[in-house]
């Protein structure tokens, strides 16, 4: 069992990419990073949490999608071409993200 020693927020910029299918990835952006500790103590790692709740090795993210890596864009680079589009003002995320495939590059 891994226990949280420290959470802080990302930076603008940073995404986590995650495949959908053999051509198909999709990033979204990361709002936290974790820093996880084993239980005795030894091992150590940092994991991001994405926009929609999603980490590398958790058991409930969006079927079918395998985490690929997080990249970093500088904001004024804009988004990944792959990134999750922006919620328009009044929308709701409750049926899950949206997604729109982009071919893997």
């Amino acid at each position: 069992m891994k226990r949280i020693v420290e959470i802080v927020p990302a930076r603008p910029g940073w995404y986590a990419r995650w495949r959908l299918s053999p051509e198909v990835t999709r990033c979204y952006p990361v709002s936290l990073w974790a820093l996880l500790e084993e239980a005795d103590g030894t091992g150590r790692e940092v994991i991001g949490v994405d926009c929609v709740g999603q980490w590398p090795g958790a058991d409930d993210n969006e079927a079918g999608g395998e985490f690929v890596r997080y990249l970093f864009q500088t904001p004024d680079a804009g988004p990944p071409e792959d990134a999750e589009p922006p919620l328009a003002a009044g929308d709701r995320r409750d049926d899950g993200p949206r997604l729109q495939p982009v071919t893997a590059q």
